[in-house]
């Protein structure tokens, strides 16, 4: 079953619908000491929008005192009736008004980051409750950078609806009732035109650069998920000889990505030409209303310059409201495929009665399980059987039978379509997840470690454990000597993947691991087929050791590894063609037999393959003895 969409989306296409999503994120519940910082940065940015109005009355009463014409004795000081004395209070108020717009910055700042930190971690935490057929699907370093892109947009809408947004209105408001005031409605119409003008404009052309931005992320995204594709497989890259290809690969994705690019930074351009022109209409017809009043009389110099230093400080707001609407579309555009990951729901969920998993002696069954990842392609046609607790169940069978799928589903990574897959009598889908994996140790084929310690990877089976518990199991899965003649023992590091560590050591790596975690139950995933005969041999009987009175069940390629299981399962098509122990299924001389022979004679052939490689070196230092 695929993932399917919530029904009430956080629409990252609608501005207000993201608003009202991110609000619990702007005012954080349990958090009064970040909510008084909101309250506090609001408040000192309105005293800010309102001492900046006073900056233009101190510049055109110093203008009018200077030019002998200040009639304001009985709205002054005597202290600031003096030109000097005005220009002082003109420059310490654009002072007063920078210092509390750098104060609600630093109050805010905390607000802002703690809001990407729980939008980040939110994500992170959803990413990790999402079913395997999701991840299988996505690439990572598209997930990577959609993540990196949506957070820095979170901070952005954050950040610029509470600061900006609704003090930039009431400075417009307040504008205007100045104009108004002082110099009648034709002012205030003029205004009006010119920010509706100007507001139009900027919407229009915003919108049309969000395709270009879209566009634009879109070939980042490709282009870092190629790059890290590439990098995570550095050895197949060199196997193949194919560095020249993945360049040109990843530079084509570059090359749609400079273009986007260009052109977001083009329109940029013409959207900043087209806001300048428009203002500058609307200025000049303003300068020239005040510059003929002046000339009837009507007005005074300082006027002049008080209009023209008021549309100068409207058209800083005005150009933020521009900018602001850009970063917010822009952000909701970074953001609009982060709320999708959040919108995602998780193919795999507990149950709302589900109950921890009440764990006795671990005993394995499935009962008639069908399943399959495509209803067009069934994988398991009625599978039954059962696991006694203590015991090991092999399950073989042919390349495709459905073998790695019986541990996924008994892992619960997907619910099956009928039937039950039980522990102890309870079905894994009437229990909680966490509950389920605690009981259940996996050794898989193919062990991947974090890109950290030996350390660090092998008490990522139980994070409580002490350096003693490590230590012994590092000694029962056979790697503990080599760990301790490592310069940096426990603490060396392993690298992207563990690529450091040979195939053996990241597998006895992995089974120290479950060790560490001592589960009731254990699922080997064909945790030898990778690896060379000896190397197997050696695993094989760190395995034997792990799996002792503890519920295996085993998925195996080679059956030479299950040959001492109790009871061996032979999957093929998706159903079961044979069971039995060993010995019985070579006297069916059915398929089982079949495979036992085939691998046999390959087994024999490598033997004596690499026999006659040893006599060959043998013989070719033998001959050169006499001529050194």
């Amino acid at each position: 079953m695929a993932q399917t969409k919530k029904t009430v989306s956080a629409d990252s296409g609608n501005p207000l619908g993201t608003l009202v999503n991110l609000w619990p994120y702007m005012w954080p519940s349990g958090r009064p000491d970040l909510k008084a910082r909101v309250v506090w940065a609001t408040l000192f940015l309105f005293i800010a929008k309102f001492v900046l109005l006073a900056v233009p009355y101190f510049f055109k009463w110093a203008t009018d005192a200077l030019n002998g014409r200040l009639d304001m004795a009985g709205i002054l000081p005597a202290l600031l009736l003096g030109a000097v004395a005005l220009v002082i209070a003109y420059n310490l108020t654009r002072l007063i008004q920078l210092g509390l717009n750098q104060l609600r910055d630093s109050l805010f700042a905390s607000v802002g980051q703690h809001a990407v930190r729980q939008l980040a971690y939110k994500t992170f935490v959803h990413m990790h409750q999402l079913s395997l057929r999701f991840h299988l699907e996505r690439k990572t370093g598209g997930l990577s950078r959609i993540i990196e892109r949506g957070t820095k947009g979170i901070e952005t809408i954050v950040r610029f609806t509470i600061l900006n947004s609704v003090p930039t209105l009431v400075e417009f408001v307040l504008t205007a009732i100045i104009f108004w005031y002082s110099y009648g409605i034709s002012y205030v119409l003029v205004t009006a035109a010119t920010v509706w003008a100007y507001i139009w404009f900027t919407v229009k052309a915003s919108d049309w650069r969000i395709a270009i931005r879209r566009s634009m992320n879109a070939s980042d995204t490709e282009a870092n998920t190629k790059a890290i594709d590439s990098l995570l497989n550095f050895e197949t890259v060199k196997y193949f000889g194919n560095e020249e290809m993945e360049a040109k690969r990843f530079d084509a994705s570059m090359a749609r990505y400079e273009k986007s690019a260009t052109q977001v930074w083009t329109s940029l351009g013409w959207l900043n030409f087209g806001q300048g022109v428009i203002f500058g209409l609307g200025t000049t017809v303003m300068m020239v209303m005040s510059a003929l009043a002046v000339q009837r009389g009507d007005q005074t110099i300082g006027d002049f310059v008080f209009v023209n230093a008021l549309l100068i400080q409207l058209s800083v707001p005005l150009n933020f409201i521009g900018f602001v609407y850009r970063e917010i579309r822009q952000g909701l555009t970074d953001i609009e495929q982060m709320f999708e990951l959040l919108e995602v729901e998780a193919e795999v969920v507990d149950r709302p009665d589900a109950r921890p998993l009440a764990i006795e002696n671990g005993r394995i069954t499935f009962r008639d399980v069908h399943f399959a990842y495509d209803p067009e392609r069934p994988i398991l046609k009625g599978i039954s059987f059962e696991v006694p607790a203590g015991k090991t169940v092999a399950i073989v069978g042919p390349s495709g039978a459905g073998k790695s799928t019986i541990s996924r589903l008994l892992y619960r990574f997907y619910d099956i379509q009928s039937g039950a897959v039980e522990i102890d009598g309870q079905d894994v889908r009437d229990v909680t997840q966490k509950s389920l994996r605690a009981v259940i140790g996996m050794v898989p084929q193919d062990t991947v470690l974090f890109n950290d310690t030996i350390a660090y990877n092998i008490r990522y089976g139980r994070l409580s454990a002490t350096d003693e518990e490590m230590l012994a199991a590092a000694d029962v899965a056979q790697i503990g000597h080599f760990i301790t003649s490592l310069p940096d023992g426990f603490q060396t590091m392993v690298g992207e993947r563990g690529l450091k560590l040979s195939g053996g050591e990241k597998q006895r790596v992995a089974i120290a691991r479950t060790i560490l975690k001592a589960p009731p139950i254990l699922i080997l995933d064909e945790a030898t087929s990778a690896l060379d005969t000896t190397t197997e041999q050696e695993i094989q009987a760190a395995l034997d050791v792990v799996s002792k009175n503890r519920t295996t069940l085993v998925i195996a390629h080679r059956l030479s590894t299950v040959i001492n299981a109790d009871e061996i399962i032979v999957l093929r098509s998706g159903e079961i063609a044979e069971r039995g122990t060993h010995a019985g299924l070579l006297e069916q001389n059915g398929l089982y037999a079949s495979m036992w022979n085939r691998q046999r004679e390959a087994t024999q052939a490598e033997e004596h393959l690499r026999q006659v490689r040893e006599s060959d070196d043998l013989g070719v230092v033998v001959r050169k003895e006499p001529a050194v």
